[in-house]
């Protein structure tokens, strides 16, 4: 047998091989797995008893929905080839699905645990919805049944709200770029809230937004988030993100836009709250005001002098009665004084009398006119009684008796 090269060996097994198991699907569990920095993905596939090389070329691993992990069990879908420069063949895998479960459903656990595991989830970082938001962005279809929705009830409910759409595409490839440039672009514009939504579907039809670079455009946008996506059993990435989560669109807008006739009524009770405030308000200044004016008239300068003429007339009163009481009592102490001072007066005057009556006939048995005695004369000098010591020579004097006055001149004055 004529011998041939490895080369060529290696070429007809590939050929037999790559001809023979042109489609194949297989069941094991991965290990040894290698994303390469070119896209593609190596790997082992395995059971109890035996093991076989894998490759997924980087065009058909961006397909792929779910992360491959170490243990995990697939079914790989493809052909078997030959790796000729080492001689050992492989699965070229089109298609990888877990065992027993779907693809989108692996996936979607996959990326909620990474997530929640990064904090994407935390209830303290969520964003508060404002209670009154003036301008909402909706980020969805706008030729979908959800927008229309969403604005039939944001008109029933809060009318003064303005809504922007900002048109995306919401199922498909091109789904989660597409939202992801939506987000960015309204998060740019200070709208109050970013609804996100979209209509009922099936899961690949909704996947668009269980796509992480959604997540991260949700969890990174620095305006509030509202994650409307399907119906109520619908649970999507988004919504475990988003700072709200909503059953459906329109329940979004019923979540987040107060209702006009609840405003209304609390309208009316403010009101009359108001009424009722501003009633009690006016009745407690009237009081205080009527009070000081009382108080004012009662410390006003008229009305402190009426206070002090009435003090002093009270004093006046007062006084007078105090001297009433003073001279009423005075008069009773007075009463034996004066009786005792009349007695005594009167014997004062009774003496007084008598020496009265005692000098008078001293004074007549005096009188010059009244003596009878011959050669007796009063000696006068001036008009006046002087007595005969007091006599000089040269002096001119008079000689009084009853009858007669005589002038004279001392002309000489012995002592006898």
């Amino acid at each position: 047998m004529q011998p041939i090269t490895v080369s060529t060996l290696n070429e007809q097994i590939k050929g037999l091989l790559e001809s023979t198991f042109v489609q194949i699907a297989v069941e094991g569990e991965l290990s040894r797995i290698t994303h390469h920095n070119s896209g593609h993905i190596y790997f082992t596939l395995k059971d109890s008893g035996s093991s076989i090389s894998g490759v997924m070329f980087r065009g058909n691993a961006v397909k792929l929905k779910f992360r491959l992990e170490e243990g995990l069990k697939v079914v790989v879908r493809g052909a078997v080839t030959l790796y000729a420069p080492r001689g050992a063949y492989q699965i070229n895998a089109f298609d990888i699905e877990p065992a027993g479960q779907g693809a989108l459903a692996l996936a979607f656990e996959q990326l909620k645990a990474k997530l929640s595991a990064q904090g994407y989830f935390a209830p303290e970082i969520k964003k508060t919805v404002p209670k009154y938001p003036r301008r909402i962005a909706l980020v969805t279809s706008a030729t979908g049944a959800a927008l229309q929705d969403m604005q039939r009830v944001a008109a029933q409910r809060y009318p003064l709200v303005n809504l922007y759409v900002y048109d995306t595409v919401v199922q498909g490839e091109y789904a989660a770029p597409s939202i992801v440039n939506a987000i960015k672009a309204a998060d740019a514009q200070s709208f109050d809230v970013i609804v996100v939504g979209r209509g009922g579907g099936s899961m690949e039809d909704l996947w668009g937004f269980n796509e992480e670079v959604v997540a991260d455009a949700i969890y990174n946008a620095q305006t509030p988030v509202v994650s409307a996506v399907g119906h109520e059993i619908d649970w999507l990435i988004s919504d475990f993100v988003a700072d709200l989560r909503a059953p459906t669109p329109s329940a979004a807008m019923q979540m987040i836009l107060p209702d006009q006739n609840e405003l209304l009524q609390t309208l009316d009770v403010i009101a009359q709250q108001m009424e009722q405030r501003l009633n009690q308000c006016l009745y407690s200044a009237t009081e205080k005001l009527r009070h000081l004016v009382s108080s004012y008239e009662r410390n006003s300068i008229e009305q402190r002098i009426k206070n002090r003429l009435s003090e002093i007339i009270e004093l006046q009163q007062r006084f007078k009665q105090s001297i009433s009481m003073a001279i009423e009592a005075k008069s009773r102490q007075l009463a034996p004084v004066a009786e005792n001072l009349t007695r005594q007066t009167q014997a004062i005057i009774l003496h007084k009398q008598n020496t009265v009556q005692g000098l008078q006939q001293a004074l007549l048995s005096q009188n010059p006119k009244l003596k009878s005695k011959k050669g007796y004369a009063q000696v006068t000098q001036n008009n006046q009684l002087v007595d005969l010591d007091r006599l000089e020579v040269g002096v001119e004097i008079a000689l009084l008796s009853s009858e007669k006055r005589v002038s004279a001149k001392v002309t000489a004055v012995e002592t006898l």
